[in-house]
């Protein structure tokens, strides 16, 4: 069965030199359905913080998609390895953005569940301020609405304004490291680098830096593709992504060392009103990124099973249906690091260092000495690692998840540790009245 693809804008034709003047000319350019190149670049960094790590791979996908005269992750692997390939990765690239979906939904029911508990007079308690009414009420408002829309190139502005609530978030993140950091006691062997479960993160940040379900999508919205125009978008997309992603990273961890959560905001105390300004924040770039996933997981679903077009009727039953499954889901599973773990090692490994690489290998007709083929050659063996020791890893060596719980250091008395007019002898004391015993 060969691939259709979603309603495409034309193919790439097959060549074996790439240079910037080959381009994908879309068939319904007249029709509207075109971004600027920073729509796209917004779409891209949205991808890739709320959920990935653009790298070398994404530029060996389009190259790929040249060299076989495709214009879809699907398709490309479909005429390189056959539908065996293609079945495969249509499995992992619905798996993917639909556990991504899940993991937003336990974002924001986290984030947002705190957020309307710190409203003066509001019962903490009340039915309505859950977790599951508030993935619910989400849901139904506003990630189904905006996962309904057909064309991708439409959420250019809504990606802006996700990466604009995503630079406060970092500031805010940044602010509590001075304010905060100080007064949490750090664990034992806080900067050791590079435990024996080091390969369980690499799987987490595989998952937190893949875009690569999103690409050809990306790509098929500019209005003239070519390869050098992707690769500067990337660039961009690149330099800002990991520069916030890296930023949080840092900041979180030397606040909270061993005890940082997968959720970050988990660690924060409840009665932080900074903070909670950033977890709303935090539970709109959430909001704002899903549909993003929603439209992989049904670009799949159409072209495995309704040729590559979907009729208006089959649209909005396949996106609600995918939508309400993915909310039932994530009101059971409470844990967002053991999801992101074994997301990032059975889907996100396979399609950023697996797949891409040997699709490259076997269709390029470069000598092995070329640099795009030696990079292959060593992310293809990588990502094979990271895929079942990872796995294992995730399964053997679960998270600890202290889900929708008050941190040790917030105690007691309802006490916020985060108030700054608080002298330092007054959190000393605070602190020396409870159980120090667990850091050790």
């Amino acid at each position: 069965m060969g691939y259709q693809g979603q309603k495409t804008r034309g193919v790439i034709a097959p060549q074996n030199d790439l240079d910037d003047k080959e381009s994908l000319i879309s068939e319904h350019k007249n029709k509207g359905k075109t971004c600027r190149q920073s729509a796209a670049v917004f779409n891209v960094v949205n991808s890739i913080i709320g959920s990935g790590i653009i790298d070398f791979s994404l530029v060996l996908l389009i190259k790929g998609g040249a060299l076989s005269g495709t214009d879809t992750y699907q398709s490309l692997v479909n005429k390189t390895f056959g539908f065996p390939g293609y079945l495969l990765l249509s499995v992992l690239q619905f798996l993917y953005p639909f556990i991504a979906m899940i993991s937003y939904n336990i974002i924001t029911g986290d984030t947002l569940s705190k957020v309307f508990q710190r409203i003066p007079g509001v019962d903490p308690e009340n039915l309505f301020i859950g977790r599951r009414f508030i993935i619910v009420l989400s849901t139904v408002a506003f990630t189904l609405p905006l996962s309904l829309a057909k064309d991708i190139a439409k959420l250019g502005k809504i990606s802006l304004i996700s990466t604009v609530l995503t630079t406060l978030i970092l500031g805010i993140v940044m602010a509590r490291v001075i304010s905060l950091g100080p007064h949490i006691p750090k664990t034992e062997d806080a900067w050791v680098f590079a435990k024996p479960n080091a390969i369980q993160a690499v799987g987490v940040m595989s998952f937190a830096f893949i875009c690569h379900h999103n690409c050809f999508l990306v790509y098929g919205s500019l209005e003239e593709p070519t390869v050098a125009q992707w690769s500067c978008i990337i660039h961009v997309s690149t330099l800002v992504s990991v520069l916030i992603s890296i930023l949080f990273a840092t900041c979180g961890y030397l606040t909270f060392t061993g005890f940082t959560q997968g959720d970050l905001f988990e660690n924060y105390c409840r009665n932080d009103d900074l903070v909670t300004f950033g977890r709303f924040c935090y539970g709109v770039t959430v909001i704002l990124t899903y549909p993003i996933e929603c439209f992989v997981t049904r670009e799949v679903i159409a072209s495995v099973f309704f040729g590559g077009n979907l009729s208006s009727v089959f649209h909005i039953i396949v996106t609600v249906v995918l939508i309400t499954v993915a909310t039932l889901v994530s009101s059971v599973i409470d844990c967002l690091g053991t999801v992101l773990e074994l997301s990032g090692a059975l889907c996100a490994a396979p399609l950023i260092f697996i797949i891409p690489s040997a699709c490259y290998l076997k269709l390029s007709e470069e000598p092995r000495t070329h640099s795009d083929k030696i990079m292959s050659c060593v992310m293809l063996p990588i990502g094979a690692v990271v895929m079942v020791v990872g796995f294992i890893m995730a399964v053997t060596n679960p998270q600890d998840c202290t889900h929708g719980q008050e941190m040790f250091y917030c105690f007691p008395d309802n006490f916020s540790l985060t108030n700054t007019s608080v002298s330092d002898f007054q959190l000393t004391t605070q602190l020396s009245i409870l159980n120090i015993s667990v850091f050790q």
